[in-house]
């Protein structure tokens, strides 16, 4: 970065200051937990409990607690993400996406370390709920899970920056949260909940893959060597379609495959909050637009999980 991008203006500082006073910290949590990003954690359990509802299973306590426990990894995540970029110099001012709390030095890099030890913990408690009316075999999900959260931008070499971040969110976010939610119900696990992880996976993947697209510029200059900064931000825009396309594709599939009834279908009724989507990833580099993008891919999933999970029940 040269030294006219790290200087900052009187007018700007004060007016980064005003802005900052101006936040509470209930608005400061809020802000760090990155609730454009939760839908990713609410929609494999809405699937994966729907599929057991199929079985006439459903146990709201239990559903409750993988929800909890879901939602709390996420936002253990982005907090762990948040203060592990900021020490690595990753979040800097020229960054297009919204302020980071650390980096921006809105809140204590201890502070942040500490929430997301709360988070986590939340995360554990529900967690060991589940496991003592489960199985055991929630154990090793939960601590993967969590391990995975920790190790995308922390620990000695963070796979985040090595460009294996859309992978991981597909396999915890997808498979292992959808699988996981329907296992807790009925203690068992058929194919038909990998199958249905797929597309929600795929969309949770396509957040991470605008976000990355976003930040192509910065992350190459932080050294954080993303997907996107492998593949090139037209390499990327091409993933995000292919992202997008087989999560629509997964549902026929499945029928042809007499996993479950046509009903599934109803979640091909999301495909049009996809078409404004892609334009704006194909051809937008501004941040505001992209942004935008980052938060309507978080809508085209809860939309497209939500539906997906009313047909598996009508199935």
């Amino acid at each position: 970065m040269t030294p006219t991008a790290k200087s900052e203006s009187p007018t700007s500082e004060s007016s980064r200051s005003a802005r900052d006073a101006a936040l509470s910290p209930l608005r400061l949590w809020l802000v760090a937990s990155r609730p454009r990003t939760l839908p990713a954690a609410i929609a494999p359990v809405l699937v994966g409990t729907s599929l057991a509802g199929t079985e006439g299973t459903f146990k709201p306590l239990r559903f409750a607690c993988a929800l909890i426990g879901s939602v709390f990894i996420q936002i253990g995540t982005n907090l762990a993400n948040d203060y592990s970029d900021a020490r690595r110099g990753a979040d800097t001012e020229d960054r297009l996406g919204p302020v980071r709390v650390t980096a921006g030095g809105l809140m204590p890099p201890r502070q942040v370390l500490v929430g997301t030890y709360v988070a986590f913990g939340v995360a554990v408690a529900a967690g060991a709920y589940l496991i003592a009316v489960a199985g055991w075999q929630l154990l090793l999900v939960g601590a993967a899970s969590i391990a995975a959260g920790v190790l995308y931008t922390g620990g000695p070499k963070p796979y985040g920056y090595e460009g294996l971040g859309e992978l991981f969110v597909f396999l915890f976010f997808g498979v292992v949260a959808v699988v996981g939610s329907y296992f807790v119900q009925v203690e068992k696990l058929e194919w038909q909940a990998f199958a249905l992880s797929v597309p929600v996976g795929l969309l949770a993947s396509a957040i991470l893959v605008v976000n990355n697209v976003r930040d192509v510029d910065t992350d190459r200059r932080a050294g954080k060597r993303t997907l996107a900064v492998k593949l090139g931000r037209d390499g990327a825009r091409t993933l995000f379609d292919v992202m997008l396309a087989l999560a629509f594709l997964t549902p026929p599939v499945i029928v042809l495959a007499g996993g479950l009834s046509p009903w599934i279908l109803l979640s091909l009724l999301a495909a049009p909050l996809a078409v404004p989507l892609r334009r704006t990833v194909r051809t937008q580099t501004d941040g505001t637009s992209l942004n935008g993008a980052l938060a309507g891919t978080g809508r085209l999933l809860a939309l497209f999980s939500l539906l997906l999970s009313i047909g598996t029940l009508a199935s």
